[in-house]
This record gives C-alpha cells, sequence and structure tokens, in this order.
C-alpha cells in the first residue's frame, strides 16, 4: 500500500467516491461501493457481506479482487479475520502476515494475502449484520484517515443492507397479502371514490365475470339489483358519513348480486373503507350463500325425510305380516296380489282397526316401487289450515311461521308410494288440489309459483261411506271416481272369527315379549271367549285387548277378566224376579265407565267431538267426555 499522504487525495477522492455511490441501490451500489474503496485506498481486494449467524457464513454482496468480480461469493467465518470482526462488532486490522495469523483461513494462502482491514456493518438494533473489508498483497499500515473512510462506506453499506432488508420485508408481507386475497374464496372488489371497480381478487372475477368480461372500471352498482344498489349506495354514504368513528360494516341482509351473464345471487357482504394518496376507496368483500342455502335447504329435506322414517318406524312397530285364512281375507290377498305389480290407484275401505294401513304397505312392498319411500299421512290427524303444507309443502314465508322452505309429502314419495289414511276428512277445497295431482302429477307448494312435478303412487284409505258423503256433497265426486279405480275392501274381524286364534297367538307372543311376561299357552275357554265378541274395534281393539292381558297374567296365562271390555262380561240375561243384583263397588263402577268409554272412542277411531265422534255416540258434551277422560287416566294408544 502507496503512501497515504502522497495517493490519497482524500478530500477531493472522499467527495468523488461518494457522489458515486449515491447514485447506485441494491448490487449496482454495492459494486460502486467495493470498487472505489480497493481503488482509494489502493488495495487489490475489496467486499462487503451480509451475515447468516444461523450458518455462521458470510454471503457476498460484491467482491472486487484484481481487476475483476467474484460472483456469488460465500465462506464460512471460523478461523478467518472476518469471524473476530463479527464476534467482537469492531474494527479489525492486520498490517502483515496475515496468513500466519489465521492459518486455518483456506483463501488467504492461496490469495497471497498479507494484509487485512474489516469492519462491522450494524443494524439500528446494534446487531451485526455483515462487514466491509480489504485485502492487500503488500504491507497495510494503519492511516487514521484509512480507517475513518473505509468507515463512512461501512456507514453507507449499513444504510443500503438496512434499506434492502426492509424492502424484502416489504415484498414478503405484500406477497404474503396478495396470496390471502388471490386464494380467497370469498369476493373481493377494490372501488375509488366513484364506486367503480379498481380491483379484484380472482374469485370475484370468476364470481361477476366467468367468460372474462371486465371488470376493472365498472360501476360496481351495476353488478347488484336495484333495490340491492340503492342498499349499497346508502352503506357507503353511511360509512363516509362516520368520519373516522368506523372503517368497516357489516351489510345486513346482505345484497342480491347479478353475475355479467345476468345469473342471479344472494350474497353476504361487509364494506370497509381506507385512504391513500388523499383518495378514498371502498373494499366491498362477497359470499355467494346459494351453495349454503342449497345446502340448508338439503339439510332442511333430509330433516323432513328423517321426521316421515320415524313416523313410519313407529307406525310399523310390530308390523309382521297380514295373518289369517279366512275366506273374506283370502279374496282380500287376492286382490292385493292383481294390483300390487301396477301403478292403479287404490282406495282401501273398512271400519276403524281392521289394518287398512297394513294392506297400503303389502301393496307397496309388492310392488315395483318397494325400493322407494312409503310416505304416510293421516289427513284426520292434521289442522285443517295445515294440512295443503303437509301434503304440497310450502315456501318460507308462506305464511306466518314458515321459517324455512319445507317439502310435503309428495316430493317426499317422488318415485314411492303416498298412503292418504282417512281421505274423507280432507277439506273440500283441498280435493281439487289433490285431484290435479292425481290427473296431472304436478302441483304449487304454498307460496310458490314454481310447479312441481312428481311420479307418486296414491293408497287411500277411509273408514266412512265415500258414496254416502258424495251425495252429502262433503265429498266431490270426481275425485271418488279417480280414487276408487280398484277398491278393496278389508273385512271387519266380526266377519273372520275364525282368524282369531292365530291373531291372538302372534299378539301374545309379541306383546310377552316386549313387556318381558311368560305365557305359556292360550286356553280353549280364552279362545271362545275371544270369539264370542263383536269386537266393533276389530283387530286394534282385539290388540289392545290381549296387551292388557299380557301385562295382567298370573302363573304363565291370560288374564282376559281384566282385559275384556266389562260391557263383554255383563249379563245377556235379566236375574230371576226376587233375586238379589249384584253390588258393584266405586271401583268397579269407574271401570265400567272406563271400559265403555275407550269402547265408544275405538269405535269412532278416537275421533271426541263432532257428529261422528265418542261424544255424540255416548250422549255426552266433548268437554265432558275429555274431563272424565283426564280423570280416569284414558289416552289413546301410540
Amino acid at each position: 500500500m502507496n503512501d497515504p499522504q502522497n495517493e490519497l487525495r482524500e478530500y477531493e477522492a472522499l467527495k468523488l467516491i461518494l457522489e458515486g455511490t449515491s447514485r447506485q441501490t441494491g448490487q449496482a451500489f454495492f459494486r460502486s461501493l467495493v470498487r472505489s474503496l480497493a481503488s482509494a485506498l489502493d488495495v487489490c481486494g475489496a467486499w462487503v457481506t451480509e451475515l447468516h449467524a444461523d450458518r455462521g457464513e458470510l454471503d457476498s454482496f460484491a467482491m472486487w479482487l484484481d481487476g475483476d468480480w467474484v460472483d456469488e461469493y460465500r465462506y464460512a467465518i471460523k478461523g478467518t479475520p472476518c469471524e473476530d470482526v463479527i464476534r467482537g462488532c469492531k474494527p479489525v486490522h492486520v498490517s502483515d502476515r496475515v496468513v500466519q495469523l489465521f492459518p486455518d483461513d483456506p483463501d488467504l494462502e492461496p490469495l497471497h494475502a498479507v494484509s487485512y482491514l474489516g469492519v462491522p456493518l450494524v443494524d439500528s438494533t446494534g446487531q451485526v449484520i455483515g462487514n466491509l473489508a480489504v485485502l492487500d498483497r503488500d504491507p497495510m499500515p494503519l492511516h487514521p484517515r484509512a480507517l475513518a473512510i473505509i468507515k463512512i462506506f461501512a456507514a453507507r453499506a449499513e444504510a443500503e443492507v438496512a434499506r434492502l432488508r426492509s424492502d424484502q420485508a416489504l415484498q414478503e408481507r405484500e406477497e404474503q397479502m396478495r396470496g390471502l386475497i388471490d386464494t380467497a374464496l370469498d369476493a373481493i372488489v377494490q372501488l375509488d371514490g366513484q364506486l367503480r371497480v379498481v380491483r379484484v381478487n380472482p374469485a370475484a372475477g370468476q364470481c361477476f365475470a366467468p367468460s372474462g368480461e371486465r371488470l376493472i372500471g365498472e360501476p360496481f352498482p351495476n353488478f347488484l339489483s336495484p333495490d340491492s344498489s340503492a342498499k349499497f349506495r346508502r352503506c357507503v354514504s353511511a360509512l363516509s358519513g362516520a368520519h373516522g368513528a368506523r372503517s368497516s360494516m357489516w351489510v345486513t341482509g346482505g345484497l342480491h348480486a347479478a353475475r355479467a351473464d345476468g345469473t342471479p345471487f344472494q350474497a353476504e357482504a361487509s364494506l370497509s373503507q381506507f385512504h391513500a394518496g388523499g383518495d378514498a376507496f371502498v373494499t366491498v368483500i362477497l359470499r355467494d350463500v346459494n351453495e349454503r342455502l342449497a345446502a340448508e335447504q338439503q339439510i332442511e329435506t333430509l330433516r323432513r325425510e328423517t321426521e316421515v322414517l320415524r313416523e313410519e318406524l313407529q307406525s310399523v312397530e310390530g308390523y309382521r305380516e297380514i295373518l289369517g285364512n279366512a275366506p273374506p281375507l283370502a279374496a282380500m290377498l287376492d286382490d292385493i296380489a292383481q294390483v300390487a305389480g301396477t301403478d292403479t290407484t287404490v282406495l282401501i275401505q273398512g271400519e276403524t282397526g281392521t289394518g287398512k294401513e297394513l294392506v297400503a304397505r303389502a301393496i307397496h312392498a309388492n310392488s315395483p316401487r318397494r325400493d322407494r319411500p312409503f310416505v304416510r299421512l293421516n289427513c284426520g290427524a292434521v289442522a285443517a289450515g295445515l294440512i295443503e303444507s303437509e301434503l304440497f309443502g310450502h315456501e318460507k314465508g308462506a305464511y306466518t311461521g314458515a321459517t324455512a322452505r319445507r317439502k310435503g309429502r309428495f316430493l317426499l314419495a317422488d318415485k314411492g308410494t303416498l298412503f292418504l289414511d282417512e281421505i274423507g276428512e280432507l277439506p273440500v277445497d283441498l280435493q281439487v288440489k289433490l285431484l290435479r295431482v292425481l290427473q296431472e302429477g304436478d302441483f304449487e307448494p304454498v307460496g310458490s309459483s314454481m310447479t312441481e312435478r312428481v311420479d307418486v303412487r296414491v293408497i287411500a284409505a277411509t273408514h266412512r261411506d265415500l258414496e254416502v258423503e258424495v251425495k252429502e256433497r262433503r265429498f266431490r265426486e270426481d275425485l271418488f271416481y279417480r280414487l276408487n279405480v280398484f277398491p278393496i275392501h278389508v273385512p271387519p274381524l266380526r266377519d273372520r272369527k275364525e282368524d282369531i286364534p292365530v291373531l291372538a297367538e302372534a299378539f301374545t307372543r309379541r306383546f310377552a315379549e316386549k313387556t318381558g311376561r311368560r305365557v305359556t299357552e292360550i286356553t280353549a275357554d280364552d279362545l271362545n271367549r275371544l270369539k264370542s265378541s263383536d269386537w266393533p274395534g276389530n283387530i286394534r281393539e282385539l290388540q289392545n285387548v290381549i296387551e292388557r292381558a299380557v301385562i295382567t297374567s298370573r302363573n304363565e296365562r291370560l288374564n282376559l277378566d281384566r282385559a275384556l271390555p266389562v260391557s263383554s262380561a255383563l249379563p245377556t240375561t235379566h236375574p230371576e224376579r226376587g233375586a238379589a243384583a249384584p253390588v258393584r263397588t266405586r271401583r268397579d263402577m269407574e271401570e265400567l265407565e272406563r271400559a265403555n268409554l275407550i269402547q265408544a272412542l275405538m269405535q269412532t277411531g278416537w275421533k271426541v267431538s263432532g257428529d261422528d265422534g265418542a261424544a255424540a255416540l255416548l250422549e255426552m258434551k266433548p268437554s265432558t267426555l275429555s274431563y272424565r277422560m283426564k280423570a280416569l287416566g284414558i289416552q289413546r294408544p301410540a
């Protein structure tokens, strides 16, 4: 190294060097810096590096050696003079014999290095982030001005490294933010002060312009329905008028938007505002909820189907098969076999408790629709104001309490069988709509203008004489003939008493298993007593009697004394004159009353009021009957 007094021309050279590097950034800055530093100090090499403390290595930003550039120079600091600079965070000067002082440095000897001067690069927190160093093949006496120059260059290098790290951190944050926005499933739209689109993420592009239509520059309200456009402008005005009190808001009720092709969709929406460069911007985030609404509707449909299946499970509890071989029953089974394989509408007629639903299930089970739903509806068990919704479904808001869209029984039974029990109870105004479905196969849900088409086989049942109902104008004649395509009559139990032993034995086994009781046999006397009754409640009454007899059984025998209706035990002849009538206790009288009320209720299908109700049959007020039922603990069987 030459004498600094003669070579440096300190102030002018320093001024030129500083002016040269001040016009550069990044790698160009570092190259200009080390080349100028090597020239100013008249050394063979100079470099500036960045520290990677986790690896214990230095990576060069730029390295000038023997008049040429060394690209991507990386070296471990252990055993090098740079290690002393980094560890000690102070300048290190080796004026001579640097190879001997640092024998573990693999690069010094090949370079024939003699002297070294290095200073650390430190960030604003005092952490070492790299170093600036020079190397020469001649001795390098330490001159105060040389040390001052390299420190000035080091300060410039520190500022540039800090700037690069700041830019890198900013770039990483921008890339993260861009990745967050670009990968978001929600549509994100940025608007200027005139509500024109200035930026969109890919989800917004796919949502509003799936065919690649231009969005930038378009007024965003054009993509909304007229009502939602006005609502959106009001929200933006409210947000702008908040004067910094709030910077974002949720759009209550969402927005009705439309894609570029005009397809509408419902969207949840939120707004936020920000200012940049003195201009106001609005960010809109929208989420298409059509799929969610469809999913919610599917969930509601599945819930509805679950309810129907639960009802079916309850209704078929104990269902096994149609038992018996009496001639009337054999004729009915022959009818079932003939009609089951067709799609013909069937009208099942019979008294209460004869098993009309069992017949409907047998028809369905032997039909081509056996693997599709069997859906039932008791037309007499649903309030008149709700039966239309039960049959045909309703839209959300169709009436008070309609908080969600709901499928009716016809849609649930699509491709299957719909069993309409007690069809005679259907209100006259709905009989017209039912007739249309039977004839055309379509209908409109309550509150909807959309027509639904279904493929449903209808099986109806009634204990009423519909021909009489038609004459009395309580049932439409055209609907009667549409239902009565294939009538099936279910015989009452009194016409097939030879089947009572088979039925009694089957019911006994079922209820004994259900209650955990043991009943070994049914005696001939028991069967005679059962066959001697006229069974006005038919098979349902017989089933109830057997269940009571099993529950109260003693010594593994049925207790028919307790189970049979009291009226069956009453004497059929008057006692001889002068004979004392038996005295009954209050408990006996309550049991007699209870049995009488149950018999009346079973005969009327447990209908309390009305001309054909149990109260009229008993010649008492419906309110009195309800009170006595409660007092005697009478409840309708499940």
